[in-house]
């Protein structure tokens, strides 16, 4: 990921670095459960456990000697272990005993998974909260609802907010869902019947890395479980992309009812200092779009040749860093978008005006449904009132407290009653109530 979009916090779990610590890791677990076993003598496992122990801290072994030795052996696993071999002497000769590559990458790579999950998850819950703060902030808030881009009914401003609060804990489950998904790993060999490590044996070693073993594995851990990561990922930033878009469409000129935070400085175009363009929505809904795109890539993955082939590997070293990396900058900025969100009320005060008294016509439709009278009929003599009010014929109200066969079935007074904002909205408190806000807000 390039390093516009990079935030140190997670770039740094998928650095060469981290992931040859994480590899030393899991070997490191393999030779403490042969020491265990009386693998390794006490006097060997003394002199490797203090010197695995000192590399790990001090960061691991240097991505440069790696790469060096790569560039002759061809192979990224075995540079690993030649360059682990240089830093701890002859006792590394333990060191990868009875394991294949993908044992110690793919295990490793679930630590990866796990550690850039935990960091997700944080933003996340930053996002719920800061969604939760306006939607108690603007519970009152009266709006006009828009369906189609078109006025329909007013609803409360801060239902928008409570809405993608309520999606935002439900990504919560989904990322925790996917983390326990795949917090496995295996070492179980080439072809994965375990022929040099029994599932006992492979089950403690696992244990010690707090991850479980994969029931049935090839070569490599099925792929299906990176799959359903990624497209939570992916989910994720298309819910970030909802909330960008109705952003988008409430900062337009004729709308206009918030605006993204404007530092001082800050330019809008090149060429009209008028502009206040809401780019951060803009640049969040590109980034769903190249999240989602990972997501296929992740798909694609699942089917392998037999019990392994590489044909996944180039894909996750690109979409694995890149969807994490990405997702915790989309997270990020669209809470600092929504922290310095400026809502208009008065804006907002205007337009539910402008929409008028027609947006209540449903409520007339029903009362006069109660009333005996057809559907049709009803629905054609409220329509007859609306359509006159928007040629300029008249007030809706009174349009239809004057239509012969509204008048006669509904009094004035009850018109009044139904064609107001605290018939509309009197249910908000208990929809509060039962998503878990704060109705008192």
């Amino acid at each position: 990921m390039i390093a516009r979009y990079s935030h140190q916090e997670m770039s740094r779990i998928w650095t060469d670095q981290n992931r040859y610590l994480q590899w030393l890791r899991v070997e490191f677990a393999v030779c403490e459960e042969m020491a265990r076993m009386k693998k390794i003598p006490p006097k060997d496992w003394r002199e490797l456990s203090k010197r695995v122990k000192a590399l790990m801290k001090s960061g691991g072994v240097d991505p440069r000697k790696v790469e060096a030795h790569e560039a002759v052996t061809r192979h990224d696993v075995i540079a690993f272990t030649t360059a682990v071999a240089e830093r701890i002497g002859p006792i590394s000769r333990y060191i990868h005993y009875g394991l294949t590559s993908s044992d110690v990458v793919d295990t490793a790579l679930s630590l990866q998974m796990q550690e850039a999950g935990q960091v997700l998850r944080e933003e996340l819950v930053k996002l719920d909260r800061t969604l939760d703060s306006l939607a108690r902030k603007y519970r009152k808030l009266a709006t006009i609802g828009r369906s189609h881009g078109i006025f329909a009914e007013p609803t409360s401003f801060g239902l928008k907010f409570l809405a993608w609060k309520c999606e935002a804990g439900r990504n919560l489950e989904r990322l925790d869902r996917a983390l326990k998904g795949v917090a496995f790993g295996k070492i179980s060999g080439a072809v994965g019947v375990s022929a040099h490590w029994g599932p006992e044996i492979e089950e403690k070693v696992l244990k010690r890395l707090g991850l479980r073993r994969e029931a049935v594995s090839t070569q490599v851990i099925p792929r299906d479980r990176h799959a359903e990561f990624v497209q939570v990922l992916a989910l994720v930033g298309s819910s970030v992309e909802r909330i960008a878009v109705e952003l988008r469409h409430l900062q337009r000129s004729e709308v206009s009812e918030v605006m993204e935070g404007f530092s001082k400085g800050q330019k809008g175009s090149s060429a009209m200092p008028h502009k206040r363009n809401p780019i951060s929505s803009e640049n969040l809904t590109g980034c769903a779009r190249v999240l989602r795109s990972y997501a296929q890539a992740a798909l694609e993955n699942v089917a392998l040749w037999h019990e392994r082939d590489i044909s996944h590997s180039s894909v996750e070293r690109i979409i694995l860093p890149d969807a994490c990396i990405l997702l915790h900058y989309v997270l990020r900025r669209m809470n600092r978008v929504l922290a310095e969100l400026v809502v208009r009320k008065e804006r907002v005060a205007e337009n539910l005006e402008a929409a008028g008294p027609i947006v209540f016509s449903g409520h007339v439709l029903l009362a006069l449904v109660e009333r005996g009278v057809t559907r049709e009929d009803g629905y054609r003599w409220v329509q007859e009132c609306a359509l006159a009010h928007l040629e300029g014929k008249g007030e809706f109200l009174a349009l239809m407290g004057a239509h012969p066969e509204i008048a006669t079935r509904i009094p004035s007074k009850e018109l009044r009653a139904l064609v107001s904002l605290k018939h509309q909205l009197r249910n908000v408190d208990e929809i509060y109530r039962r998503a878990g806000g704060n109705a008192r807000g």
